[in-house]
């Protein structure tokens, strides 16, 4: 299949991606991954292995578009955990109270006698 990386067209197969990645060791995912066989590649180090650029020329994107095309299963970015929806957002200013503490109690007033 014909896809285009940084520019370049490549005719990349499915069998031939295989072949390429096998053997080469993959770096820790911490974004966007491909699974190609049973091992989660980075998006960025399959585009350099087969298409021999550098990691700056093409985009994540692209190797992911080009993976999903020749069948492979490509993961996107971590998601953050969900915030509870019971607890309210604070704004700025609530936040800075809060991490201020509460004030201290107001002295009573002493009542003297003449």
């Amino acid at each position: 299949m014909r896809v285009v990386i940084a520019r370049f067209p490549f005719d990349l197969t499915k069998s031939g991606v295989l072949e390429s990645m096998k053997g080469v060791k993959p770096e820790p995912v911490d974004g966007e991954s491909v699974i190609i066989g049973r091992r989660h590649y980075p998006v960025k180090q399959v585009g350099q292995v087969i298409t021999r650029q550098d990691r700056r020329d093409f985009s994540a994107a692209e190797v992911v578009r080009a993976m999903t095309l020749l069948g492979f299963t490509c993961r996107g970015l971590p998601q953050a955990p969900a915030t509870p929806t019971s607890t309210p957002r604070l704004t700025p200013l609530q936040r800075a109270s809060a991490m201020l503490g509460e004030p201290a109690p107001a002295p009573e007033p002493v009542s003297v006698s003449v």
